[in-house]
């Protein structure tokens, strides 16, 4: 009943195709920024600030990337790290070679050289799909670790490959504590998912659907396959590098190419798997579901151990964590292939019929 929209009336396209049509979604985004900007800086403490919102922030926006590419163009990547390296060295390179360059144009330009190189390794895309393209995308996840850690350069000339991020100014602001970089990390999530949103509605983002479904029959009525999904793999690179420097500069800290591992590629997948393909709104809830899914298991198991009288270990402990992963995958995959996203969407569906019948 309170998420009923009868009464609201379009009387304009404008206001038809807005990002949230219904007053109920409207009401609800305005007060999630309002606590998000306002509310959770003031009393967030600095352990849920540094070590749970940034890099759930920071994991959303590579899931968001992941999921333009695969959920809405249909084109598998394993590389998903490999473009968040080379954001995270390309904002590292630009901030360290060009004195006084902003900030926000270092994060543009790190994205912009993510894409970059998403294209390149999108090439493969236009002659072959599925599984062999995975593994085409597969190779950029070695080759880009393989040449940071071959060319000291990137590095400057560091020998194992690690960077220290420099300090980030931002109109004379340091952004140097867990608040400012909270809220730093924040603002720009928010404008890139809101440019997302707006993408994927658009010509673009219908044009990729299209590929999605059936590439001969897009191709048929006159969409470009070359430039739809070279886009694709621009536009997705693009949110993968910010996402890396993001997490270079506001999470870590210091960052070596190891640690852009295929495992963290993996992850950002199960992301999009558990959170929906396809699904804006489901790259947030992936990434919330599998970063606090670890730190859940870490505080009860133990407490359940000791409850039942079974000998768990932390590395028994972290045995269980990949089982739950592998168990909601499958789960996912089999019972609601679009994950909690559409758990959401039928959720909001049945409120608008409530308390009829369907």
């Amino acid at each position: 009943m309170l998420y009923r929209e009868s009464g609201q009336f379009k009387t304009s396209y404008v206001a038809d195709s807005q990002i949230f049509p219904i007053r109920q979604d409207r009401i609800f985004f305005v007060l999630l920024m309002a606590v998000a900007f306002v509310v959770v800086p003031f009393t967030g403490s600095e352990y849920w600030l540094s070590a749970i919102l940034i890099p759930f922030l920071i994991f959303s926006l590579a899931a968001l990337g992941l999921n333009i590419l695969t959920g809405y163009a249909g084109q598998l990547s394993l590389g998903t790290a490999a473009f968040m390296a080379v954001g995270a060295y390309a904002a590292y390179n630009f901030q360290l070679r060009i004195e006084g360059i902003p900030v926000l144009l270092t994060f543009i330009l790190a994205g912009l050289s993510a894409a970059l190189v998403g294209v390149a390794f999108g090439l493969p895309s236009l002659r072959i799909k599925g599984f062999y393209l995975a593994v085409a995308t597969l190779a950029a996840q070695f080759f880009v670790v393989w040449a940071l850690t071959k060319f000291p350069w990137f590095s400057n000339n560091s020998s194992s490959g690690v960077i220290t991020a420099q300090r980030l100014d931002l109109f004379g602001i340091a952004i140097d504590t867990p608040v400012k970089k909270y809220l730093f990390v924040l603002g720009v999530v928010t404008v890139l998912a809101l440019l997302a949103k707006n993408l994927v509605r658009s010509a673009t983002g219908r044009a990729w659907m299209a590929v999605r479904d059936m590439d001969v029959a897009a191709e048929v009525i006159g969409i470009p396959l070359m430039r739809t999904k070279l886009l694709a793999f621009a536009v997705s690179s693009f949110y993968c590098g910010v996402a890396g420097a993001l997490y270079a500069f506001c999470y870590l800290g210091s960052v070596e190419p190891d640690g852009f591992s295929l495992d963290l590629s993996f992850r950002i997948l199960f992301m999009i798997i558990i959170g929906g393909v396809g699904s804006i709104l489901g790259s947030f809830l992936g990434a919330a579901f599998i970063l606090l899914l670890p730190i859940f298991l870490d505080n009860t198991l133990p407490g359940l151990a000791a409850l039942l009288h079974l000998p768990f270990t932390n590395a028994t402990v972290s045995h269980i964590q990949l089982m739950v992963f592998g168990g909601l995958i499958i789960f996912f995959l089999i019972v609601e292939p679009h994950g909690l996203a559409r758990l959401w969407q039928i959720a909001k569906e049945k409120l608008r019929l409530w308390p009829f019948p369907h």
